[in-house]
């Protein structure tokens, strides 16, 4: 099983309700959030944007690829839009398995992978300056 969302405001205690499955021995949940330094400066929030539509298609993209290299039960990828503070979860990617390697491996291949291919877009806002960062694909 799959989700993926984009959301306001990411609720952790229901993103890790939906992720168990009993025949998952291993789950793994990855949590990004709000920093207060980057580049070397203070950082005072973030704001993120995305092409929602391709957003979500490339998110579920991911997840089937995952889903051919590891036996998995679960998915779950959900990123946060809109301005977030220091501390705010940002980006959860969780996977469920009979066996915790699986779950380490295509967790950390989810989140590379959205950094590297799905349209959301990073601003930081600094005590001196706003940048847009990630500007990618």
């Amino acid at each position: 099983m799959i989700q993926v969302k984009l959301v306001d405001q990411i609720e952790l205690n229901d993103i890790y309700s939906w992720l168990q499955h009993p025949e998952a021995g291993g789950m793994d949940l990855f949590i990004g959030s709000v920093r207060n330094h980057a580049q070397g400066k203070d950082v005072v929030k973030l704001e993120f944007e995305a092409y929602e539509p391709m957003a979500i298609l490339e998110m579920n993209k991911l997840a089937e690829i995952a889903t051919k290299q590891w036996p998995l039960k679960k998915i779950v990828i959900v990123h946060a839009l809109g301005v977030k503070q220091i501390g705010d979860p940002v980006v959860v990617i969780g996977t469920s398995s009979a066996h915790r390697q699986d779950a380490f491996e295509s967790c950390r291949f989810l989140i590379d992978e959205l950094k590297k291919t799905v349209p959301i877009w990073k601003k930081e806002y600094f005590t001196d300056q706003t940048v847009w960062v990630n500007a990618h694909p």
